[in-house]
Parts: C-alpha cells; sequence; structure tokens
C-alpha cells in the first residue's frame, strides 16, 4: 500500500484516532513542515485544535550533525547531558547555538502561527503528528521536549514508520498510531504517490483555515 498524499494519509489515520473525537482535552500538533498537512486532516476529523511544534536541533560545535540537544516551541531546550560531557562542550558553546537557533525557530513560528499564542499543553492530551518516521530523530527531540510541558497523555501519529523506529518509540509514548511499517523501509517519501515539499505558504494557510474552522477550503 501507497498513500496518495499527506492528505490522504492524514485522513486514514484519523480514523485510526476516532476515540479521540470531540473531545476538549485534546491537542494536534503537526510538526514543521511536512506533519501539518496530516495534522490538518486529523484535527479536522477529530474536531480538535491544530497547532505546530517547532524543534530545531542543537548541532555540536564542528559536528553539526551530531545533536547535542534541542530547542522547541515555547522556550523548551533539553541537552544530551552524555554527549555535552563526554566532549566537554562548554555552556558558553551550547549558549552559542542554541542563541542561533532559538531566532530560527522564532522566525519560524512567527511565519507560521502569526500573533496566535502557543498552546495550554499541561493536562491535555496531545497527538503529535509528522508525514513518517524514518530515523525519527526529529519526533524524538519534539517528544523530550513536549514532556517539559506535562502533557496527561502524549500520542504519536504518523503515516507509516520504520519498524524498529516505530518500536522505539512504543516503548517510550502513552501511544503510537502508524498506518504502515513497511520492510524494507528506505525513505518516508517512497510510500507516497506525490510527496513534495511543504512550503511555509502551505503551513501557514492550514493554520489559519484550522483556526477559523474553514476546513472545507483545505484542498482549495
Amino acid at each position: 500500500m501507497r498513500f496518495k498524499d499527506r492528505t490522504q494519509a492524514g485522513q486514514l489515520l484519523a480514523k485510526e484516532l476516532a476515540a479521540y473525537a470531540d473531545r476538549p482535552d485534546i491537542v494536534v500538533l503537526g510538526l514543521p513542515r511536512g506533519g501539518v498537512p496530516v495534522a490538518f486532516e486529523i484535527a479536522k476529523t477529530l474536531n480538535a485544535p491544530l497547532d505546530i511544534f517547532v524543534v530545531r536541533k542543537l548541532g555540536v560545535p564542528d559536528q553539526r550533525e551530531l545533536a547535542m540537544g534541542a530547542i522547541a516551541s515555547g522556550g523548551v531546550r533539553v541537552l544530551n547531558e552524555d554527549i555535552v560531557r563526554s566532549l566537554h562542550i562548554t555552556e558558553a558553546e551550547i549558549d552559542q547555538v542554541a542563541t542561533k537557533e532559538q531566532h530560527e525557530l522564532e522566525r519560524r513560528e512567527h511565519l507560521y502561527r502569526g500573533d496566535r499564542p502557543f498552546p495550554k499543553l499541561q493536562d491535555r492530551t496531545v497527538i503529535l503528528v509528522d508525514d513518517g518516521l524514518a530515523t525519527g530523530a526529529t519526533m524524538r527531540a519534539a517528544f523530550t521536549a513536549l514532556q517539559k510541558y506535562n502533557p496527561a497523555k502524549t500520542v504519536v501519529a504518523v503515516p507509516v514508520s520504520a519498524v524498529e523506529t516505530r518500536d522505539e518509540f512504543a516503548a517510550k509514548v502513552d501511544e503510537i498510531i502508524c498506518g504502515l511499517t513497511p520492510s524494507p523501509f528506505y525513505s518516508v517519501g517512497l510510500w507516497y504517490d506525490d510527496f513534495p515539499q511543504t512550503t511555509d505558504e502551505e503551513v501557514r494557510l492550514l493554520l489559519d483555515r484550522a483556526a477559523n474552522k474553514q476546513w472545507l477550503m483545505a484542498n482549495c
């Protein structure tokens, strides 16, 4: 099975989340950018508020692909203390990287959310959505950062995932909903017929429509 596009993937995934429909404690958070079209369809079906959870990796100085931590929406910062200690990374070096990434995070949040406030997450059931999990690095950072807000329950929802990544999250989160776990996996995009890069403008428009409950305009 392959998904036609992110819209269809979100519609199918929403059926698996039907138990969460029309509940006042639910909030759906899409991981920009590709997770937002999927999350939009879930929020529409569940009649739940939609927002974004922006995550920026904190790369080790001179080894940017190696994450020493992450920052996320709402001013959260988490660190991998083992990496920080083993590489003798100073607080000043962490602050320098975090400041740069914070500027980019704020730019994206302002672009996507505008003046809308960050949603209340404490004691709520949060459904974290992306368009798929390969290594799961972004979702892992998002989940870790999200726990700082003390949600009542965290649900990870993705249309497709590598088996080993799905199993990792199944042991970590309260619930994981995953449509497909093909093996061999190769890449997320392989399991979609149409998988263009989601644009900043598309993210912004979907959030605007969700905020105004303009569901019928979603595919205009």
